[in-house]
């Protein structure tokens, strides 16, 4: 992995990459700053260890399908097709998920944004420039576990968000997000419990009776 100085959506694109943003959590939004602000201070003290910077983490990828922004956000209208809006889940429980507010979309949004992206910070880190993870990210993305976000849902641990999402996808395309770690003084919540519910899945998957096909004369 290299880490490359790139702060706009509209810097030239390789042929093939894979790029992990690091966005300040709260980035543009006072409230969601202040609310985990308070989380990881509240966090650092049960766990007697000192208060990190929080970040919340998208994928630019550019493969021979195209380049796509994929990102885990709030839903902001009801045109998520634009944004190219594959998964939709609810936020804090699956009761309050029935209202927009408390519902997120994840976008697999060709030729899209981050818009925070000018605050990214030692980013985009390149994870890759082989074609065939970076297709199968984009593949994955409308399999994404639709889980209640800010849960433990899948009893990991770690409470599911935007970095569960990304974790989930570079572990499903063979590319080792346990080796990934945050700008220097920072935390990701949610990372470890994409990774860890890959391998469930990924164990599910390889454990599934094989079906016996049909035999023609």
């Amino acid at each position: 992995m290299r880490t490359e100085a790139e702060t706009t959506n509209n810097a030239s694109q390789p042929s093939t990459a894979v790029d992990l943003y690091w966005i300040p959590l709260g980035a543009g939004q006072h409230v969601v700053r202040l609310s985990g602000w308070l989380f990881e201070a509240i966090s650092a003290r049960v766990q007697h260890r000192r208060a990190c910077d929080l970040y919340h983490s998208a994928l630019v990828v550019v493969a021979p399908e195209g380049r796509f922004v994929i990102e885990q956000t709030p839903i902001s209208d009801d045109h998520g097709t634009r944004r190219g809006v594959v998964v939709e889940g609810p936020v804090g429980s699956k009761l309050a998920g029935r209202v927009r507010l408390f519902r997120y979309e994840i976008r697999r949004w060709r030729d899209g944004v981050i818009p925070d992206i000018a605050e990214a910070v030692s980013s985009p880190v390149r994870l890759t420039d082989d074609p065939t993870p970076a297709s199968q990210i984009l593949d994955l993305v409308p399999s994404v576990p639709a889980l209640v976000w800010g849960r433990d849902d899948g009893r990991t641990g770690d409470m599911w968000n935007s970095n569960s999402v990304i974790s989930w996808l570079l572990a499903g395309a063979g590319l080792d997000p346990r080796r990934i770690q945050p700008p220097t003084g920072g935390r990701a919540p949610g990372w470890r419990a994409g990774v860890d519910r890959a391998a469930r899945d990924a164990a599910r998957v390889q454990h599934r009776p094989r079906q016996m096909g049909r035999v023609f004369p």
